[in-house]
């Protein structure tokens, strides 16, 4: 009888407390009240001020690191391959950087991008390209390997061989040109420098225009290369005239929502806002 009497007590004293915790919580959110939503990458990271504020932070600013999911066992050709490169446009750029693989590349991509304008960049990136890859060679293969539907598909199956260490997976499609179907398109699944750095404009200026500038002078033939930011995959067709400049679809796109620095400041508000609620 006593212990009966005793657990009613102690299931009152506990309905009591919770009710009591629970309206202080209530009464604790009406003068601040903080709301974390997970957007699309497309979508825009606001902050609103005020009795309300509300979060909204990128869906793989939290996710990122389970959706990173791709590891490159890089070989010794993908190293070395790496190392000049990422050499060469430090050179170019007079930004070294203590770094090693595709971070030191990343490295001194995003130290030239922060420092030189767009403009700039897709100029260092030529001289770099310039300075990496010997010129015989690629007279040489203009000369033998005029504009022709077997020069364009050879070049899409060499990209795919020999720099995959750049972009990642890649294969050989078909597509229409001039009437016809060519094996003259590379397609990259998941392109890993976008991957590596998230940034739009990294993307445009630092791989996208100087390679198709790159391309078209040294081997004659011209590529457009066309990014979806939305699934970081990309098409380079070979023997497709890029469109200009002001014209061009890539140059279009916002700001891109996974951006490294975007992800930092958006997660360093959250910790900080998140602090003070609690506090």
């Amino acid at each position: 009888m006593e212990a009966s009497h005793f657990l009613q007590s102690r299931r009152s004293f506990a309905a009591t407390l919770a009710h009591s915790r629970h309206a202080h919580e209530h009464n604790k959110l009406r003068h601040c009240s903080i709301a974390a939503v997970l957007t699309r990458p497309a979508e825009n990271i606001t902050i609103a001020t005020g009795k309300s504020s509300t979060i909204i932070i990128p869906a793989d600013a939290v996710t990122g690191a389970e959706e990173k999911s791709r590891v490159y066992n890089d070989n010794w050709f993908d190293r070395m391959a790496i190392d000049h490169l990422s050499q060469n446009v430090q050179a170019a750029t007079g930004l070294k950087n203590n770094k090693s693989g595709f971070d030191s590349l990343v490295e001194a991509a995003t130290a030239a991008s922060r420092k030189f304008n767009p403009a700039k960049q897709r100029e260092l990136v030529i001289q770099a390209l310039d300075s990496a890859f010997p010129k015989p060679i690629f007279s040489l293969l203009r000369a033998i390997l005029p504009q022709s539907k077997f020069a364009r598909e050879y070049f899409a199956i060499f990209t795919t061989i020999f720099f995959a260490w750049l972009v990642g997976p890649c294969e050989v499609r078909e597509s229409e040109l001039d009437g016809r179907k060519e094996k003259n398109v590379v397609y990259i699944k998941k392109c890993r420098f976008l991957e590596e750095t998230n940034c739009v404009g990294m993307c445009i200026n630092m791989c996208k225009m100087p390679s198709q500038s790159f391309i078209k002078s040294s081997l004659g033939t011209p590529v457009n290369m066309v990014p979806n930011f939305d699934d970081m995959s990309c098409e380079m067709i070979f023997g497709q005239d890029p469109p200009e400049l002001s014209n061009d679809p890539a140059l279009k796109q916002p700001c891109f929502k996974l951006c490294n620095d975007s992800v930092y400041i958006c997660f360093t508000l959250f910790i900080l806002i998140a602090a003070s609620y609690k506090s």
